[in-house]
């Protein structure tokens, strides 16, 4: 218990804490609120620290990333990098004194001692060797202790080395691409006294569009072979040669046809399947070609040019390294069209049933005539009748090329029969010899670039036709330095519809393409007009030309015949009354 003074003292202490004034009052402090972002709105005066802008949605790493390059790998590289940018550039170390003033003094090349002067030439010959390591695949795999960033830059310069390799299969190393020498000629010479009346852009003719109902058969004339299954089982192992053929191809132009003069009432535009195939894919076409218009009344006759080379077939014509050789080099371009050309024809003949007897149409071959040379080759013509609109009607001679018995039914199947050829395995880069029998795919794949408007206009003639089918023969060179000789590898047979849609063949645009000519040749006047390719660009030209050209060779072969008859007919006479005088004076010497 407390004593008594104890309480006396507390008593005291309690009535002194009475007397004391009130404490003193508390004033909070300003708080900065940055709206804007997080962090302080200013800096003080006594902390002048740089401050980097932060976003609250960054996300933080795991180690302080002051240069921004810590993390480089592709699954890192945006993770960690903040809306502000790198997050080191306000702590980069500046030298402020100016390093402009310093100068090299001794510039005195440095003597290096003997142990090192060969240094570099044997560290050249180590990046050669590694260089070519590379090239060959030889690397070798890298450590478990390399960095992920190094096993993604090697794996993605792998990647581009074998697309390299890819790309530049087939070449040697020290080959180049190359490159057109001179510009491509036209296939007929311009004359300055032509005008040119209208042009089409290749460009322009993507977009059309043009349905177009089934034909209508008007006539059908001509007898067809039927076709030998024993072709389709020829490989590259068990080939056979391709023999030569002495049968007579008639290639008539439109306005030489008589069927086409007495169906001239059937309608107002009138070609060939040859003709069409090449104006609907002209588009896809780099030599130039050039077809006639004749504009009489309110018809229009499409005719190929006498003496052009027209039916001739082009050889790699839209490769990235199309044939450049001159002169009378096999592997020239005219060289290699007639070529193929012959290849052509010979194939489609051998691959048919001798000694069997014909499908024969309902009329015979309207060219065939007693001075043939030869047995006629097989064909059969279709004369069909298309209408584009209203105002235009299309009677256009087609042609089969054999015929063949399907399995299921026994039916009879038209068939088109063509032929691709390899001229030089090193330069389309596939040899046939080894990818045909277990890659084919890639074969066809090359044709298709390689030729592209060739295998266009072989479908368009099948479909225009109604093929059935269309058969493809594999003819290459026994020798590729020898033009004359040739082996049969395979065979490869497609729908044309199927084919079409293939190689991107819409048939709906070409009739649009098709109807485009038309339309533009018809708005001329009456006359004779002349539609020629650019050898260089993708534009089409149509010229107004004078009514006979392309004729006067024909009246000069006329007039000579004429006028070496007439000389014969002289010198007989002169022979005559030579005779007369000559026994004249052998009488009077008599007497």
């Amino acid at each position: 218990m407390a004593t008594n003074s104890e309480v006396a003292t507390m008593a005291e202490s309690s009535a002194e804490s009475t007397d004391q004034p009130a404490r003193r009052s508390f004033t909070l402090p300003r708080i900065q609120d940055n709206e804007k972002g997080w962090g302080p709105c200013q800096i003080p005066e006594g902390f002048q620290v740089p401050y980097q802008p932060y976003s609250k949605a960054d996300k933080l790493g795991k180690v302080a990333d002051w240069t921004g390059n810590t993390y480089q790998e592709r699954r890192y590289m945006n993770r960690y990098n903040s809306q502000f940018g790198a997050g080191g550039t306000l702590f980069q170390y500046y030298h402020e004194e100016d390093e402009s003033s310093f100068q090299l003094v001794d510039t005195a090349r440095v003597q290096r001692p003997g142990y090192m002067r060969n240094r570099a030439r044997f560290q050249r010959g180590g990046n050669i060797r590694r260089d070519r390591d590379r090239r060959e695949g030889k690397m070798e795999t890298l450590s478990s202790s390399s960095s992920k960033l190094q096993k993604g830059r090697d794996r993605d310069r792998l990647r581009l080395q074998r697309k390299w390799q890819k790309q530049w299969y087939g070449r040697r190393w020290n080959d180049q691409p190359r490159t057109q020498l001179k510009p491509r000629e036209s296939s007929v010479d311009i004359h300055p006294e032509w005008r040119c009346v209208h042009e089409i852009e290749f460009s322009q003719l993507s977009k059309l569009y043009l349905e177009v109902d089934a034909p209508e058969d008007l006539r059908s004339c001509g007898s067809l072979e039927f076709y030998d299954k024993s072709y389709d089982r020829v490989t590259t192992k068990n080939q056979k040669p391709l023999a030569g053929v002495t049968r007579v191809f008639h290639k008539v132009t439109s306005t030489d046809d008589p069927v086409i003069r007495q169906l001239s009432s059937e309608g107002n535009v009138f070609a060939t399947d040859a003709i069409l195939a090449c104006l609907m894919s002209c588009s896809r076409s780099v030599y130039s070609w050039d077809i006639i218009a004749q504009r009489v009344g309110g018809k229009l006759f499409l005719d190929k040019r006498d003496n052009s080379q027209f039916d001739l077939l082009t050889v790699s014509e839209t490769a990235t390294e199309p044939p450049q050789d001159e002169g009378a080099s096999i592997n020239a371009p005219a060289n290699l069209a007639l070529e193929a050309t012959f290849i052509n024809q010979n194939f489609s003949q051998q691959v048919l049933k001798r000694g069997v007897e014909r499908h024969e149409f309902a009329d015979k071959n309207p060219f065939v005539s007693p001075d043939d040379d030869g047995e006629v080759a097989s064909v059969g013509y279709r004369y069909r009748k298309w209408k584009l609109g209203e105002d235009i009607n299309l009677v256009a001679r087609c042609e089969h090329d054999a015929i063949v018995t399907s399995k299921p039914g026994g039916e009879l199947q038209y068939m088109s029969i063509k032929t691709l050829n390899e001229w030089d395995p090193k330069v389309s880069g596939v040899d046939w010899r080894q990818k045909l029998d277990n890659q084919r795919g890639a074969v066809l794949a090359t044709e298709l670039k390689n030729n592209s408007g060739k295998l266009a206009k072989w479908t368009l003639s099948a479909l225009l036709a109604g093929s059935d089918t269309i058969k493809f023969g594999y003819v290459s060179r026994v020798n590729p330095r020898d033009s004359s000789k040739h082996v049969i590898l395979g065979t490869q047979q497609f729908k044309p519809q199927e084919f079409a849609a293939q190689i991107t063949l819409d048939m709906s645009n070409c009739w649009g393409v098709l109807r485009v000519i038309i339309d533009a040749l018809m708005s001329l006047s009456s006359g004779k007009y002349l539609i020629v390719k650019d050898p260089n660009r993708p534009v089409m030209r149509i010229y107004s030309i004078p009514q006979n050209t392309f004729e006067s060779d024909d009246d000069d072969d006329d007039d000579d015949d004429d006028s070496e008859e007439e000389e014969d007919e002289d010198e007989e006479g002169e022979d005559e009354e030579g005779k007369g005088e000559g026994a004249a004076v052998q009488e009077g010497a008599n007497a």
